[in-house]
């Protein structure tokens, strides 16, 4: 039996629960692939951490140890209260419901409780921190919460998540591929991407019907000051895929008063034919179309 199960099951055990189907609950017994995580959250080299959803802790027993600040969010009442006797700052809400400014304005894990002021050692308050936001995702949250997290101009400047192997394939995807659409041009529009470890049903419990995959995260710097309006553009691009891109854009053409001859004008000059489909655009060459439209 792994390490990981036997903390699980005595950590279960205390608590006197078992995991909830509706909240996505699928815990980490792996030692290889949380190595891995862990790994790769080491490498970021964090000044604090946000993790979502610790359940009954795979991640959370080594990112403790990391003795940086420690942000947690968990639905799970229970569970939630139990981090809280650790001492960790626990928020009960939704992830995706949760304003995360709060995270960039005041200093992550700052606990009233703990007396930890949250910032680290040779950090000055109001300057960037390398936060590094780390999760084994509950699969119903996880494609919104990177286009979230895509949306942040500032705050955190690393992730290291799991997906369902599909939604990472999504991510990742290159233009005029199976996988490729809205998902993929907003996450490499905003993030480096690199694979850190598969894992298969077996690596849980309980075991998912799905394989997943981690996928680190880097924020790369972009031109794009309007990132709303962008993901705004790019939804309409591919809101309905087998349509032509001009005649999916043409609603922001009309709000833009804009012509349809300047788009096909535009899409020749990204070497495109008027009958282009935005699968066939790459992410670099959506900003570009979309710069043209004069949102910003």
């Amino acid at each position: 039996m792994s390490q990981a199960r036997e903390r699980l099951l005595a950590t279960l055990e205390q608590l006197g629960v078992t995991a909830k189907k509706s909240l996505g609950q699928n815990f980490l017994v792996s030692d290889v692939v949380i190595g891995r995580i862990i790994d790769q959250v080491k490498a970021f080299k964090p000044d604090s951490l946000i993790e979502v959803g610790p359940g009954p802790g795979a991640l959370t027993y080594f990112l403790k140890q990391m003795e940086v600040p420690l942000q947690l969010i968990e639905l799970d009442r229970v569970i939630a209260a139990y981090w809280r006797e650790q001492g960790i700052p626990v928020i009960e809400e939704d992830a995706l419901r949760l304003d995360w400014e709060q995270f960039y304005s005041t200093p992550v894990g700052s606990s009233a409780e703990t007396g930890r002021t949250g910032i680290p050692a040779g950090v000055q308050a109001g300057a960037t921190r390398n936060i590094v936001f780390v999760s084994n995702l509950p699969y119903q949250i996880s494609s919104s919460i990177v286009i979230e997290r895509s949306l942040d101009e500032v705050g955190v400047q690393h992730m290291v998540l799991m997906f369902q192997k599909e939604v990472a394939q999504r991510i990742r995807a290159v233009a005029k591929s199976e996988h490729y659409g809205l998902l993929s041009v907003i996450a490499q529009t905003f993030w480096k991407t690199e694979m850190v470890t598969e894992a298969g049903p077996r690596d849980f419990s309980p075991p998912p019907k799905v394989n997943s995959r981690v996928l680190a995260f880097t924020r790369i710097p972009t031109e794009i000051k309007n990132r709303k309006a962008f993901l705004t553009f790019v939804k309409a691009g591919f809101a309905q895929r087998r349509k032509l891109l001009k005649s999916n854009l043409s609603g922001l053409l009309n709000q833009k008063k804009l012509t349809e001859e300047q788009l096909i004008g535009w899409l020749a000059e990204l070497g495109f034919k008027e009958t282009a489909r935005a699968e066939e655009l790459s992410p670099v060459q959506f900003v570009k179309l979309y710069q043209k439209f004069g949102f910003e």
